[in-house]
């Protein structure tokens, strides 16, 4: 499947995607820059049974315009089954959103927004969620796409389909790095530029950084076929962002955490399909509840390096054991905050007394637990830098101490994790997580006092590499290991970029991993696939 960073000019003016005089700028890759009129199509977001949040952004040659927004039956708008008006305006970086209601559970729609002096947007499609008793519904899962080290194949070929009710991000949306930074130039992928080419830091910066991504025509199209739904994760801030800072946030250099995550959260709001809720619940029939929790920036903790730990000490082991038995169980450790982890708890009760089949959590770390063993000693080259192999040292004793490999995922919180899932197992849910971030795919049995309580299916990412990019050993030499260092991992795939399919009906929940070989080439062959299955009933694989 073609999916080139380079527009056609025929095909963009057809869609309405640019304007005209904006094509004629030379680099038409940032040729939005000085855009007037539709200049980044249409998407959707917050489905109901009843109504859908609908997206554009229009650049008038003032501070504003009205837009008419249709919604139709038929892709000729033949038969307008619902109207409204929202407006375009520079405060909001001329973005503008219209929710729509009086629509039919479960039906394919099609919309489109038209400016004052008639000029017609690209037209969407989009669907509703279904109302009482459905049979199946198929979601397509994504997360982390560095628009610097490839091309968007996953969002390409899932637009592509006509099998997928509703997209889900699970966050890393678009990243905050210099350019050059990550990816280094070295492995940057010509032609996938971005603006600014410094970091995003203020709201000038984030709404360019949006407006670069939401440039590419995979992107484009998949949020015009089909309605998103959607959580950030950290680089929508910055790396490794909890409640109070972040990782790549340097306050005497950049000015206040509080600052720029306000701008930070302006540009999002302006330019995803989203309201302005900090959390989502989306009830699909009887089918299913899809919960989607931040577990980011509200209520997080603040994640542990295990350096802190041994920094300095004479006795490393000792020191890892000391925090593993200590500071890791803290139950005042928090992803989500005491009080969403209320919400997320009562919900997933309300989901079982209502009687759906299945309680959905997507959020945006893996959940499952991921140690290594020792032989991780082996897997970086002799050569690598001093600062690597220290980090390695550091990394074979934490694995004989039984430390985890990610304490910025859910094996940093274990408390947390307890909590959650035993609500779940108290609240006899059949409980799947979603989950993003880590740039490989994983699939766990969860488990919690020594039984079942649920799944979870965790997604590589869109283009961001992963184990493939940084250890030695072939993929296969890398899942044996970690599959022998955890009993609860079933299957992984530490090589490929791609997306997930969650295909449910009432007896299985069916989880597929669509992979592709190459990413940085423009043309992309079909993807390889993965499944896993989970039956109604058992919270477990197979």
């Amino acid at each position: 499947m073609t999916n080139s960073w380079r527009p056609d000019r025929r095909l963009l003016l057809r869609m309405g995607v640019f304007g005209a005089g904006a094509l004629a700028i030379p680099g038409a890759a940032q040729s939005w820059v000085s855009a007037r009129g539709f200049t980044h199509g249409v998407a959707s977001g917050e489905p109901g049974p009843t109504s859908i949040l609908l997206w554009t952004r229009y650049v008038p040659a003032g501070d504003s315009a009205r837009l008419t927004v249709q919604i139709a039956q038929d892709a000729d708008f033949a038969h307008i089954i619902a109207s409204g008006e929202t407006r375009a305006r520079r405060m909001s970086d001329f973005t503008a959103k219209c929710t729509l209601d009086g629509l039919r559970p479960g039906q394919n729609y099609f919309y489109r927004f038209i400016a004052p002096d008639g000029a017609h947007s690209a037209t969407g499609r989009t669907r509703t969620l279904p109302d009482a008793n459905v049979d199946q519904f198929r979601m397509a899962i994504f997360s982390c796409a560095n628009i610097g080290f490839g091309y968007f194949h996953a969002y390409a070929h899932a637009a592509a389909r006509d099998d997928i009710d509703l997209a889900i991000h699970l966050g890393d949306y678009m990243y905050e790095y210099r350019m050059g930074e990550y990816p280094g130039m070295a492995s940057r992928v010509a032609g996938r530029d971005m603006l600014p080419t410094g970091e995003a830091i203020a709201l000038a910066d984030y709404r360019l950084r949006y407006a670069s991504y939401r440039a590419d025509p995979a992107l484009q199209a998949l949020h015009a076929r089909q309605p998103m739904v959607m959580m950030w994760d950290d680089h929508e801030f910055a790396n490794d962002t909890w409640s109070g800072g972040a990782e790549n946030h340097d306050p005497a250099t950049e000015g206040t955490w509080a600052a720029r995550r306000a701008a930070a959260l302006q540009a999002w709001h302006e330019w995803m399909p989203v309201s302005d809720a900090n959390r989502r619940h989306y009830a699909v029939g009887q089918l299913a509840d899809i919960i989607m929790p931040d577990t980011r920036m509200v209520g997080r903790s603040r994640p542990f390096d295990r350096d802190d730990f041994v920094r300095g000490s004479e006795d490393i082991a000792a020191s890892l054991r000391q925090f593993r038995d200590g500071a890791l169980q803290d139950p005042a450790r928090t992803l989500m905050g005491m009080e969403q982890e209320g919400w997320a708890n009562g919900l997933i009760a309300a989901s079982v007394a209502r009687g759906a089949k299945w309680q959905i959590m997507a959020q945006q770390v893996v959940m499952g637990s991921m140690h290594a063993l020792p032989e991780i000693a082996d897997w970086f080259p002799a050569d690598a830098p001093a600062e690597v192999r220290r980090r390695t040292d550091v990394a074979v004793v934490a694995a004989e101490a039984r430390i985890p490999i990610f304490l910025d995922a859910w094996d940093g919180y274990p408390a947390a994790r307890a909590r959650l899932l035993g609500a779940a197992q108290s609240a006899g849910a059949n409980f799947i997580s979603l989950a993003g971030d880590s740039h490989n795919a994983w699939c766990f049995n969860l488990t919690q006092d020594d039984r079942p309580a649920g799944v979870d299916f965790c997604g590589s990412s869109v283009t961001s590499p992963g184990f493939e990019a940084y250890v030695r050993p072939a993929g296969d030499v890398v899942r044996s290991m970690l599959q022998r260092a955890n009993p609860g991992l079933v299957w992984a795939d530490t090589v490929h970029r791609g997306y997930m399919h969650l295909h449910l009906n009432g007896e299985r929940a069916v989880n597929s991993w669509h992979l592709f070989d190459n990413v940085r080439q423009a043309t992309a062959a079909a993807p390889s696939m993965a499944q896993q299955i989970v039956r109604h009933g058992r919270n477990m694989l197979g």
